[in-house]
Order: structure tokens, then C-alpha cells, then sequence
């Protein structure tokens, strides 16, 4: 019983907390501890237990959720699980939950909510047991991936194939995958980066709409330009482009200049877009005029794709475990010997910069 991830259920509706909590018993290794209303009832609940994981609404009387979040990340940081509804006015405030801490979010629609819980059960259990192995000290200072399905890897979507990087040449790409703990970290390194920064195409597992709004987001404290990316895309120093949520991005050459491909698929390692995904592209079409960062993140998506840009000569970087809110992508990364140097997240933004200036 000791070893139970004890998890409180925050929301208004007590259709949700009831098919929650129901999800949530089926894995015998999480206990409910409690369910409570508004924040105010939570609040008094937890002085007396405080829980491992906290699934929360955004709008929710007497105090919103993103409040709340602030205010527990602030006096006593605790995993947290968004479960709000995608529409169009609170896509917003639930990407600020994101920003404000939260590990990972459910998507809850306004109709046919019970059938959604139910069918989302997997993915409930799953969320929760990510965000217990959050690094909470790492969140401070600085999605669950779908189950049930077939593991594709970047096979169904980009063969190794024949293709040829250029040689080494003055033009840069610099690489980034992450995922749980990613909007933070990638806060954390893309503010640092001068306007000369070379170019960035970025995968951060985030569902669609999200993205978008994270990259508006981002381009408002920059120096350097952060957009969600469009099919055709070149990479210019300068620029950070984003994969949209729902789509793969790939590197490709078009002559002398990098662009990005935008593209649907089928879901590899669970996700879309993928790491892997992004990372195999620039080994085929960049090589060793690329660095490719790996960070924060639950799974494996990337390592793979590490390891090829590694042996196509590129410079790898992994995110050290000190500093990732989850360490599995750069620790899998790691074991597969793909990563030149594993760093702190504070060590990332100069070598990136260090790396543009090279020639």
C-alpha cells in the first residue's frame, strides 16, 4: 500500500471525478486518495494528506485551475495532470497550465464526455504514472504517449534509404526533441539564444492547437523568431520552427537550403510528431552539419534517430538527468552510445551558440 502513487481528482464536475477515479482503479498500483470540488476543498484535504499526483480542471469555482497550479507549484511542487477540455477559449489557459508546471494534459471534449473518460482510461493511468516520475526539482527550476497501439519506429515514414548529406558546409541546423518537462525546458534555452543563433527545427510532444500558441508564446520572449512550422519552411539562422501538434516535421534539401516538410502518418513510438522521426531527416539530409539536442522526456522517441545523426557524423548533445524533468529520452539516447556530450540545461543555449560560430 505504501508503494500506491496516492493521486486527489480536483474538478467541478462529479461525473468526472466518478469516471476518473474509476479509470484509475483499475491499475492496482494507484490509490484515489480523495476528490474534491473546487481548489479551496482540495486545499483543505491535503493538509491532512498530501498526494503524489494531482488531476486537475481549469475552470473550476471559487479558484481556476491554473491559480491553484501556481500556487502549489510555488509553496509545495506536485506532479500535475491537466484534464481540460480542447475548446477554442480554454485551449489558451490550459497551455498556460502547461508553462506554469504541469506535466502532461487530458483533452476532455464538451460532449460525450462519459464515453471519452471511459475510452481514455489507458491513457489516464498511463498520465498519471508519468507525471509520479516527474522530476519535481528539475520542473521548478526550469503527454502521455497513446497506448494500445502498434510501435511503429521512422521506418513507416522515412526509409534510411540512398540519400546523401552535403559535406560539411557553413550552413547549420541544430536539432531539438523533447517531451515531458519540454515547454519549460525549451523556455529555458530558447531565451537565451542570440538573433544570430543558427537554425532550429524543434519536436516537443504536445497534442494539436497547443503548439501553435506555445510558439507565439515563445517568439514573445525571444530574441530569436519562434513559429509553429508550415510545409516548405526553409531553416535560417535566426528561426525556431516548431512541428504543429498531429503532424510529422522532416528536413529536407532543397539545393543548398533546408527546408521542412510538414506531413500526416502514422504514429511512430506513439507519437506525431515523432523525434525519430525528425532526427532521421536531418542525419539524410544534413549529417554533419547538424547538432542534435535531446531533452526532457518520458520514452524513447529520439534515441534512434540520435544514433543515426551520430553516425552520420553530426554533433549530439543529451540533456543530463539532474536537470530533466524525465530522463528517459537522453537516457535512452545515452545507452545507445548516441550522445557526444550529456549537459545541464543551462549548459545548452552556449553550446549552441559555440556550435553556430564554428566553421
Amino acid at each position: 500500500m505504501a508503494d500506491k502513487i496516492k493521486v486527489m481528482i480536483v474538478d467541478d464536475s462529479a461525473l468526472v471525478r466518478q469516471v476518473v477515479s474509476q479509470a484509475l482503479a483499475t491499475d492496482p498500483g494507484i490509490e484515489v486518495i480523495a476528490t474534491a470540488s473546487d481548489p479551496l476543498f482540495a486545499l483543505q484535504k491535503m493538509q491532512t494528506r498530501w498526494p503524489d499526483v494531482l488531476v486537475i480542471d481549469i475552470e473550476m469555482p471559487r479558484m481556476d485551475g491554473i491559480t491553484f497550479l501556481k500556487k502549489i507549484m510555488a509553496e509545495h511542487p506536485t506532479p500535475v495532470v491537466i484534464c481540460s477540455s480542447l475548446a477554442e477559449q480554454g485551449a489558451r489557459a490550459t497551455f498556460e497550465a502547461l508553462a506554469a508546471g504541469a506535466v502532461s494534459i487530458i483533452t476532455k471534449p464538451k460532449i460525450g464526455l462519459k464515453s471519452f473518460l471511459e475510452d481514455a482510461s489507458n491513457d489516464i493511468v498511463q498520465a498519471v504514472r508519468s507525471a509520479a516520475r516527474a522530476n519535481m526539482r528539475a520542473l521548478r527550476s526550469s503527454s502521455a504517449p497513446a497506448c494500445g497501439r502498434p510501435k511503429l519506429s521512422a521506418d513507416a515514414v522515412l526509409s534510411i534509404g540512398p540519400d546523401r548529406a552535403l559535406e560539411r558546409t557553413t550552413d547549420k541546423v541544430v536539432a531539438i526533441g523533447t517531451s515531458t518537462g519540454g515547454t519549460q525546458a525549451l523556455e529555458a534555452v530558447l531565451t537565451k539564444l542570440p538573433a544570430t543563433a543558427p537554425g532550429l527545427v524543434i519536436v516537443q510532444h504536445m497534442p494539436e492547437k497547443f503548439t501553435a500558441m506555445f510558439a507565439e508564446r515563445l517568439n514573445g520572449l525571444c530574441e530569436i523568431e519562434v513559429r509553429e512550422a508550415k510545409h516548405g519552411d526553409r531553416v535560417i539562422p535566426g528561426l525556431a520552427l516548431i512541428a504543429p501538434g498531429g503532424r510529422h516535421m522532416m528536413l529536407k534539401r532543397n539545393g543548398a537550403q533546408y527546408v521542412v516538410e510538414v506531413i500526416d502518418g502514422p504514429l511512430v513510438n506513439r507519437h506525431k510528431p515523432s523525434v525519430d522521426v525528425l532526427f532521421r531527416s536531418v542525419s539524410k539530409f544534413a549529417g554533419a552539419n547538424a547538432l542534435g539536442i535531446i531533452m526532457t522526456g518520458m520514452g524513447d522517441d529520439g534515441a534512434r534517430g540520435m544514433k543515426e545523426l551520430h553516425d552520420a557524423g553530426g554533433r549530439t548533445v543529451a540533456q543530463d538527468e539532474a536537470s530533466c524533468v524525465v530522463f528517459g529520452m537522453p537516457k535512452e539516447a545515452i545507452k545507445l552510445g548516441a550522445a557526444d556530450q550529456t549537459l545541464a540545461l543551462d549548459q545548452i543555449p552556449a553550446a549552441i551558440v559555440g556550435y553556430g560560430r564554428e566553421y
